[in-house]
């Protein structure tokens, strides 16, 4: 398997598993158009699902996360009712198990989706309806989890906290605080997650995309985060001479040698100028060390990417072979929020088993 270089359709038909994945960042393009036509609301274009999908990408290739967020004001929009946000769950799954995904890990801000009257618990209630649907549609091909996500320019993040542990046998396996990192430091939710370490849940935070050092910092030594999401300026505290030699500082030491999952999502972080090209994203380097890396695709929706896209992308960028993409789909699924047993099920189950098939054949 070492020496395999997959072609787009073995990708495609590779196990994967994402972590990283926002609802509100993956809509199809028709479903925007026809929920918003229901409802009223003026979107950039109603041409067609293809010229609508074509405006979220150029708009999202900004260089600017603030402007890259900006672009969820329509998906947002149109996911204020039940049955709205039921449909996008379901159809999320449904791509996702198209495209080869085995497990995910689907994050949104549930306060996000309220402005109609929902209540929050209805707001979960609704997505989780829209997984199970699509779940048992795939007939076991695929297992999804909610991560709630509370915005960090807000003070709602001990009620979500709170929310996700109501409903952490039903569905949600994890929380999450997302949103512009400059001016909105971690620590400003730290009652939140130390009454989520009190109850013995698992969180990720936001941290290193588009803020360096001190946010990772933070995230870790401060709020205690089970995962980094992004992560990717943890390149800042690594140097490399010019006859080579690595050096990592202690922070970077820290994160690789305690096995702290990194949440990459290299298209995305293109896109928001957190790295200049796939071909230079510090995923390669981090790989090469050894780092507890993951592939993921933040957005679909907004970076016009799938996770067959961003592995293939890492294929063309960096040669990497069956034996890499397997290597960080375990590394995936052993960071997942699942309990021990049932990580270790999908992966002796059927990871292993789809990568050594993709290997014969």
């Amino acid at each position: 398997m070492a020496d395999v270089r997959p072609d787009r359709e073995q990708i495609r038909r590779a196990p994967k598993v994402l972590l990283h994945d926002h609802l509100d960042g993956g809509l199809r393009p028709q479903t925007i158009l026809e929920l918003a036509d229901e409802i009223g609301h003026e979107l950039p274009t109603h041409e067609s699902a293809e010229a609508l999908g074509s405006w979220f990408a150029e708009a999202a290739d900004s260089g600017s996360l603030v402007r890259y967020l900006e672009t969820f004001d329509h998906t947002v929009a149109v996911m204020q009712t039940g049955n709205a946000l039921t449909r996008v769950a379901r159809e999320c799954v449904e791509d996702l198990a198209a495209d080869g995904v085995v497990y995910a890990e689907i994050r949104y801000a549930p306060e996000q989706h309220v402005s109609n009257g929902l209540t929050l618990d209805e707001v979960v209630a609704a997505v989780q309806e829209g997984f199970d649907l699509a779940t048992e549609a795939a007939g076991g091909r695929i297992v999804v989890r909610q991560l709630l996500t509370a915005m960090r320019h807000q003070a709602r993040s001990m009620e979500i906290a709170e929310l996700a542990v109501v409903w952490r046998d039903r569905g949600v396996a994890g929380f999450d605080i997302a949103g512009a990192e400059a001016g909105y430091p971690p620590t400003r939710h730290l009652d939140a997650f130390e009454y989520l370490q009190r109850e013995n849940f698992h969180f990720t935070i936001h941290a290193g995309e588009a803020f360096g050092l001190p946010s990772i910092w933070q995230a870790i030594q401060w709020c205690g985060a089970d995962r980094l999401g992004h992560g990717v300026r943890i390149i800042d505290d690594i140097t490399v001479a010019d006859d080579g030699v690595v050096t990592l500082g202690r922070l970077a030491a820290y994160v690789r040698d305690k096995r702290i999952p990194l949440e990459m999502c290299p298209a995305s972080n293109v896109q928001t100028g957190a790295a200049e090209s796939i071909s230079e994203h510090p995923i390669g380097l981090l790989t090469d060390l050894g780092f507890r890396v993951t592939v993921n695709t933040d957005n679909r929706l907004m970076s016009g990417t799938s996770m067959t896209d961003e592995m293939a992308a890492l294929v063309d960028a960096f040669g990497y072979t069956l034996a890499d993409l397997r290597w960080f789909t375990i590394n995936a699924m052993k960071s997942s929020f699942l309990p021990f047993d049932e990580r270790l099920a999908i992966i002796n189950d059927v990871i292993k088993p789809g990568y050594a098939a993709l290997a014969r054949s």
